[in-house]
């Protein structure tokens, strides 16, 4: 499974709120600024973050976006589902030999269980603490 920059970006937005939770809305022109990135591209992902019940739109002068709820609530899997689709290695059906519908199905579990497990509060919490290079999943 490949997550394209659509959950990539979408998961910079996330932490982003997340490190301000509870400071009031964040514009998505400082997100784009802080990390270098298409503040139309943003735009277009933040829709349906928004329309999923992740984030919720301040309108005004000193509007933005905020987290629905805290970050310790959210999951990453949350926000890759929103933005990418239901997480699975490959596609396969019924009629795939038992085997490699097997592993296919064990491989796609243990993706979902780090993603699942893994939640917005960890991700900052990890990053505050400057182990960017150190951190390791095991699926």
């Amino acid at each position: 499974m490949k997550i394209s920059t659509k959950g990539r970006y979408g998961l910079t937005i996330m932490m982003e709120l997340a490190a301000r939770y509870g400071e009031g809305p964040t514009s998505l022109k400082s997100i784009a600024e802080k990390n270098q990135l298409s503040e139309h591209y943003l735009e277009q992902l933040i829709a349906p973050l928004r329309n999923a019940g992740l984030v919720k739109s301040i309108r005004g002068a000193y509007g933005g976006y905020i987290l629905s709820r805290e970050a310790a609530e959210i999951t990453a899997g949350d926000v890759i589902r929103v933005l990418e689709g239901p997480i699975s290695p490959v596609d396969f059906t019924e009629e795939d030999d038992p085997a490699k519908r097997n592993l296919w199905m064990r491989i796609r579990d243990s993706i979902a269980n780090v993603m699942d497990s893994t939640t917005l509060a960890d991700l900052i919490n990890y990053r505050e603490q400057g182990n960017v290079d150190n951190y390791m999943f095991y699926i």
